[in-house]
């Protein structure tokens, strides 16, 4: 007569597979995260450069780059470039991209914007 044991089926399988996905779930949230950081740095460097060449147009040089920065933090590490050109105002804004592992370096985005200048009262 065959020895009768109690089957244990599948006690402890949903533990396992959890332990197992855990890794790749948090790597997944990193990178949806890294995607975010992205695309808010695309949307950062427009909104910096189409300020920057606003005050350009008005107010000239001095005042564009301080308002690139104005609403920039200092970690996108930013860098604009303003110039008149004939009848429009060029401002162009380059921040560096923050990622979550210091190993990597995504480089840099670049936002350009034109303003038309403000001709002065005579």
């Amino acid at each position: 007569m065959p020895s009768r044991r109690p089957r244990r089926g599948d006690r402890g399988q949903v533990a396992i597979e959890f332990v197992g996905m855990v890794p790749l779930i948090l790597l997944l949230v990193a990178a949806v995260w890294q995607c975010v950081l992205i695309g808010y740095a695309f949307s950062l460097a427009g909104n910096a450069a189409d300020e920057a060449a606003r005050a350009g147009a008005v107010h000239g040089h001095a005042e564009c780059e301080a308002a690139a920065g104005e609403h920039v933090g200092e970690a996108w590490d930013m860098k604009a470039f303003c110039v008149p050109a004939g009848d429009i105002y060029k401002a162009t804004v380059t921040l560096k991209i923050p990622v979550l592992y210091p190993g990597l370096n995504f480089g840099g985005i670049t936002g350009t914007a034109g303003a038309a200048m403000e001709k002065e009262a005579e």
